[in-house]
């Protein structure tokens, strides 16, 4: 899903315009390099890693299998053993990090990114990140029976997880020029809930992200640039070019919509502009300073997917081919400009 403000737009757009105006000079600082100075790529040509969309789904399936993976659950303590073992099967290095942090009802909790990495040799790195955490409550189901009880997290989350795990899979024995980190943050998902009287704050959300971009894995760490995924796995996709993403990173968004034209990918990544959305590729940019961009589910009316944030948000409500449509495009960005 995504941590995001999810359309509770009114509040955090108002906020998140304040933040953009303040950093307008940060629009251009996408790394320049002496590698980006070549011809035109045929990106549709471009030969990547055969991405199956069944093993993705199948991520799904083992993440869901553990049950809800909210902070202090013991589906989240069996999911992050899952995670590590798993990536470390694929991935030169895997990091824990451990941290702890308090909600907006006063409750603390404990949360573990968990970073994964192809070629940590290198000193160029592209950043690959979704949040692995469910939700705490279903504050947007019809029914208002439902609205305090935790979800799955199917889509919200967990897609975006299998996404990134089966793209390691395929991309280690074969793997691009650069060194690739896959970062998956925790405690994403547990802002304020829609029913509670406190008053809303931007950064009860996103707090893994947070704290790792405060406190990277690796001292002075830095990347090309970095790609977020969020509910990568609704039905009938659409992606937008959403606010904080232009803002901050127009170079590599606009690239990626670039290269989606070109493949399956162009009739869901829409040239369409739309609102800022709270999610953790705000704390990636603004205080990690890596040009990070978010690939997320908008639909027309900014409700994110029909089952976002309620008990719906289950394995019936995905699709796998939506990974796979998102899985190329990125691919196909990486290994277009960082192939061997």
């Amino acid at each position: 899903m995504l941590s995001v403000s999810h359309c509770r737009r009114d509040a955090v757009i108002a906020s998140l315009l304040v933040l953009l105006a303040v950093v307008a000079v940060s629009c251009g600082r996408e790394k320049k390099r002496t590698s980006d100075i070549r011809p035109p790529v045929d990106y549709a040509a471009v030969a990547i890693p055969n991405f199956s969309a069944d093993t993705a789904f199948a991520f799904i399936e083992k993440q869901l299998s553990f049950g809800i993976r909210t902070p202090g659950s013991k589906g989240h303590e069996a999911c992050a053993k899952y995670l590590r073992e798993t990536m470390s099967r694929w991935c030169d290095t895997v990091i824990s990090q451990p941290f702890s942090t308090v909600l907006w009802n006063g409750q603390t909790v404990k949360g573990e990114n968990i970073i994964a990495s192809l070629n940590p040799e290198k000193s160029d790195r592209i950043l690959l990140c979704a949040h692995w955490d469910s939700r705490l409550w279903a504050d947007h189901d019809p029914d208002s029976l439902n609205r305090r009880k935790p979800i799955m997290g199917a889509n919200d989350g967990a897609s975006g997880v299998a996404t990134l795990m089966e793209m390691a899979r395929v991309m280690s024995p074969k793997r691009p020029s650069v060194g690739i980190d896959f970062i998956f943050f925790d405690v994403e998902d547990q802002g304020t809930a829609s029913w509670s009287e406190s008053e809303y704050q931007d950064n009860t959300w996103c707090k893994g992200s947070q704290f790792w971009a405060q406190n990277p894995h690796r001292p002075y760490y830095s990347a090309i640039y970095g790609i977020l995924l969020d509910m990568v796995a609704t039905p009938q996709p659409r992606f937008t070019k959403e606010e904080i993403s232009r803002h901050y990173a127009a170079t590599i968004l606009n690239k990626v919509w670039q290269v989606a034209a070109t493949t399956a990918g162009g009739s869901v990544f829409v040239d369409q502009n739309t609102d800022a959305i709270l999610d953790d590729h705000l704390y990636v940019n603004q205080i990690a300073n890596i040009p990070t961009i978010d690939i997320v589910q908008n639909s027309t009316d900014c409700s994110f997917f029909k089952h976002w944030h309620t008990l719906g948000d289950n394995i019936e409500a995905v699709d796998a081919k939506s990974m796979k449509i998102v899985a190329d495009v990125v691919m196909k960005t990486i290994y277009g400009d960082y192939g061997n």
